[in-house]
């Protein structure tokens, strides 16, 4: 998947945490949330030559390379979640939540690509969970209607919280 796709899943992996710590949209912790969120949900393909976070933390994605450490391996299992996890502990637990299920939601939707992912690393065995005829593949016409989908729910997980009266609009029009 593409960055941008990344970027919505951690979007709406950070909502869900505001929603399940009762936090407002409307404050200045949600909107650091929801920024950590976009970041996190992209930070997992720094072992991806190229992209984006790979430039950023540079030093980090050149030690990846170094220790040839392959795409969607090491920086996609749930050993490295874990390590995160701990190296994340001293945040505050909202933004520590935000991060980690942000940057889980990383390799949850790579698992939709043909080429799966090393999720139990240094075990050498790929998972995916859609067969390879109907796989979402990077940069695919279906992958921009996969994040299209991902948009509109990001749209309305705010929208249903807010005004939960919304979810019941079918029972008035039958």
């Amino acid at each position: 998947m593409l960055q941008k796709t990344h970027s919505i899943a951690g979007f709406i992996s950070a909502e869900i945490v505001l929603i399940s710590q009762d936090i407002s949209f409307f404050s200045w912790d949600a909107a650091g949330v929801l920024l950590l969120g976009c970041l996190a949900g992209t930070l997992a393909d720094v072992d991806k030559p190229g992209s984006t976070m790979a430039k950023v933390l540079f030093p980090l994605s050149a030690l990846l390379r170094l220790l040839k450490i392959k795409h969607r391996t090491l920086t996609h299992s749930l050993l490295f979640m874990l390590l995160l996890g701990m190296i994340a502990m001293p945040l505050p637990p909202l933004f520590f939540w935000a991060f980690l299920i942000s940057y889980a939601s990383h390799p949850l939707i790579d698992l939709l690509n043909e080429r799966g992912v090393e999720l139990f690393w240094p075990i050498s065995f790929k998972i995916r969970i859609l067969p390879k005829f109907i796989a979402i593949d990077t940069g695919s016409a279906s992958e921009t209607v996969f994040r299209w989908l991902l948009l509109i729910v990001s749209l309305l997980v705010p929208l249903l919280h807010l005004f939960p009266q919304l979810l019941h609009v079918g029972q008035y029009l039958s």
